[in-house]
């Protein structure tokens, strides 16, 4: 096995590299010595992975008392890259502290991203990853906003593939729970410039969890829609999975608490568009104006987040093509009126930590809105967890998933 490189994050920074003209330090050639030629390595390889095993392993937890993203498997993969010289060969190596100068960029300007996706041990045993190439494309669109740098995104599926196989006896034993996957890509350079960054880390970490929620993966949640607080505007980084995005709407959250409601139901604009539902996107089941039965999500224009639990259940409903399936702009006027005329059946939030999360009220201006959901069932909500559920433990074949055991 070849010798560990430091840990991430630490050494000195490389000497500039310049090709044989002399050209800037971000040229792509780097001088190699006698006249040769030397390319910055514009993506990392899977089959350059090093893997260094821990010597000691943790004891895995029970299923069943899991919090989410509170225990962390045994291993890591981390990816260094710089300006100079690129991507350096990835690593799996045992999980680790990070070793950050205190003048990074991520720490100072939040030039970072993540991803989440999960793991599954199916009713055959089989682990499976689900739809994760719609990661790595959110994945990479991130990196570009965030002028971080790009990669192979085939690349690091297959190192992720490798990193849960190395850490597979973490992946619970159990159709209530999963192994959550971290990707994260951070700024590492040691300058307080608000720029581009010359120096970067990419690494992945692992969690075995439960439901998302503590009161349950499918409680009815209550929610409190106030349009003093906004998650994302138009021009903005909102259809990006930023940490920025995330740590903004901490406040807001707290204070939804404070009123007696689980998490906050985001409006933007003057005739306050619903658009997410915590750190989820939004469905409404609902019989639209037009008296039509619709399925109605608001539409990927900037500011809401192209979830892969929202495509698919988009691609679900339109594969059973029983009623209209709109990706459409929702009002709180549209609510209210709907909700007056007993147009609405359901509402639910989706994303890959909870899946699909039932709405039963909304505090909205001092009035508690009552949302039929579980009083519908709720039928459609049901269904779409039952189906996607099933993909998931392999009780259902489907294109969507890829194996790794």
């Amino acid at each position: 096995m070849a010798s560990s490189p430091p840990g991430p994050g630490s050494g000195p920074a490389p000497k500039a590299a310049r090709c044989c003209q002399g050209c800037h330090p971000d040229c792509s050639m780097g001088g190699a010595g006698n006249g040769g030629i030397q390319r910055v390595q514009d993506t990392f390889k899977a089959k350059d992975l090093l893997i260094t095993p821990a010597t000691v392993l943790k004891e895995k937890p029970d299923p069943e008392s899991l919090v989410f993203g509170t225990v962390f498997t045994d291993h890591m993969l981390t990816i260094e890259w710089s300006s100079d010289s690129g991507w350096e060969k990835p690593h799996i190596r045992p999980l680790e502290n990070l070793s950050l100068h205190p003048g990074s960029s991520a720490l100072h300007y939040a030039v970072e991203l993540f991803e989440g996706l999960k793991a599954y041990r199916g009713v055959d045993e089989k682990i499976r990853l689900f739809r994760p190439k719609l990661n790595m494309d959110r994945m990479l669109r991130s990196a570009v906003r965030a002028t971080l740098p790009e990669f192979d995104k085939e690349e690091l599926l297959q190192c992720i593939v490798q990193l849960v196989k190395v850490d597979r006896e973490w992946v619970p034993h159990s159709t209530a729970a999963s192994l959550y996957i971290r990707p994260t890509l951070i700024g590492t350079e040691p300058s307080l410039g608000v720029k581009k960054p010359t120096k970067a880390l990419l690494f992945v970490i692992l969690c075995p969890v439960g439901p998302y929620f503590a009161s349950g993966s499918f409680n009815p949640v209550s929610l409190w829609a106030n349009p003093k607080y906004v998650r994302a505007w138009k021009g903005g980084t909102g259809d990006c999975k930023m940490g920025g995005n995330y740590g903004s709407s901490i406040f807001a959250q707290r204070e939804a608490l404070d009123y007696g409601c689980q998490q906050v139901l985001w409006l933007y604009g003057d005739d306050e568009q619903i658009t997410e539902v915590g750190t989820m996107n939004l469905f409404l089941f609902w019989v639209n104006e037009d008296g039509e039965e619709e399925l109605a999500t608001p539409p990927l224009d900037g500011i809401i987040l192209p979830g892969v639990t929202r495509q698919c259940i988009l691609d679900l409903a339109r594969r059973w093509g029983e009623f209209k399936v709109s990706e459409r702009y929702l009002t709180m006027n549209d609510l209210i009126v709907a909700l007056e005329r007993n147009r609405v059946k359901e509402m639910f939030g989706c994303g890959t930590a909870c899946i699909v999360c039932p709405v039963s009220e909304i505090l909205y201006r001092g009035q508690t809105l009552h949302i039929p959901t579980m009083d519908n069932g709720p039928e459609l909500t049901t269904r779409l967890l039952d189906q996607l559920t099933d993909i998931q433990y392999g009780r259902e074949e489907s294109d969507w998933t890829i194996s790794v055991s």
